[in-house]
């Protein structure tokens, strides 16, 4: 089957003509923008993620999604991970099912604990908590999936009982996949709640991550469920050359990386760290055209997907870059991509409502 091409953001906070940040308001205009290229060039899927930082303009995924709906036709749109833990699962699924209706049933979501951690103390959550309010809470929202009066009770929100969720889907059910950093214990989460495995692999070697594909297809045997998608959401950025690719993102990449690195304690990203990334055993797809779309069919064959999705914001990397990036994706690699990889079977299928 044909691998499907994603692209994802967090709105990240880019700078402008003259070198300085831009304001969040104009981040997300420009991130419709963005949106509606990739939908006019005829990319699979558009994901923008959730964040509660100043270098991430995204806080509320499916207000900015809506705005994308409103001017795409063809293109999934979905979040490049909704923090579920610091939400309320009904409250989401009556978002993207609202988002859904809008769109035209155009919708999907990526549940993810969050790699970052603002959003507790902001919503009023203990981060004591932190496995147990997203084991519930995934677990919650698997049951509204199924689009049929629910009874749940846990610990973490006001139990359930015999009750319907409005509005229901035209399809009987929301997209769903379960963002996995490298936990087993996260991959095996996702194949008992039915849903597609999407790993964020951000650093080391992509194929370090083979035996959690073959924990999850494993997994959804045992289980007797059907085969379910695997993608995998990770960094690039695309130019006409390796070199100019490689120039243009790596101020970017490394002080977007050492601002993290700061907080949590990290050594600042080294260029030659940085080299590796981009070199073909790394998990950055940064290069020319070709250069990126190898890496794509390489790491696909090796990891069975049924999706890869670039986020191709890195930083402060400047808009009219972040354009250029979506057009060669869309019209240089995605057709190198899917001439290489329409003959080959790969490990997932499409999610279907589970009734």
């Amino acid at each position: 089957m044909a691998l499907e091409l994603g692209l994802g953001t967090f709105g990240d906070v880019t700078v402008g003509e003259d070198g300085s940040l831009l304001p969040h308001h104009q981040v997300l205009r420009n991130v419709i923008e963005e949106a509606k290229l990739a939908d006019r060039l005829g990319i699979d899927f558009f994901g923008v993620g959730e964040h509660h930082r100043e270098d991430f303009a995204v806080t509320a995924p499916e207000v900015i999604l809506g705005a994308i709906a409103a001017e795409t036709r063809n293109i999934s749109i979905g979040s490049a991970v909704t923090v579920l833990s610091s939400d309320d699962p009904v409250r989401v699924y009556q978002r993207f099912a609202t988002l859904d209706a809008v769109s035209k049933g155009r919708v999907e979501v990526i549940l993810g604990r969050g790699s970052f951690t603002e959003s507790f103390p902001l919503f009023g959550y203990n981060l004591h908590d932190y496995n147990r309010l997203f084991e519930e809470k995934v677990s919650l929202f698997t049951k509204l999936r199924e689009e049929t009066a629910v009874t749940w009770k846990g610990t973490t929100r006001a139990p359930l009982t015999n009750q319907n969720v409005y509005p229901p889907t035209e399809r009987g059910s929301i997209k769903t996949w379960i963002g996995v950093g490298g936990s087993p214990d996260s991959v095996i989460r996702a194949a008992k709640n039915r849903a597609g495995l999407m790993l964020a692999i951000i650093g080391g070697e992509p194929a370090r991550f083979a035996p959690l594909v073959k924990l999850y297809l494993d997994s959804l045997e045992q289980l007797e469920l059907p085969a379910l998608p695997i993608g995998v959401h990770s960094p690039g950025h695309i130019a006409e050359t390796d070199e100019q690719a490689r120039e243009e993102v790596w101020p970017h990449h490394r002080d977007l990386f050492g601002k993290i690195g700061k907080e949590r304690g990290w050594p600042p990203m080294t260029r030659a760290q940085f080299e590796h990334g981009v070199s073909p055993e790394g998990s950055l797809y940064v290069g020319s055209p070709e250069t990126v779309a190898e890496k794509i069919i390489k790491n696909a064959k090796i990891l069975r997907l049924s999706r890869f999705d670039m986020k191709y914001s890195n930083g402060s990397l400047p808009h009219e870059r972040l354009m250029n990036s979506i057009e060669l994706y869309a019209t240089k690699v995605a057709p190198i991509v899917r001439r290489a990889m329409q003959d080959i079977s790969v490990g997932g299928g499409e999610i279907i409502a589970q009734k």
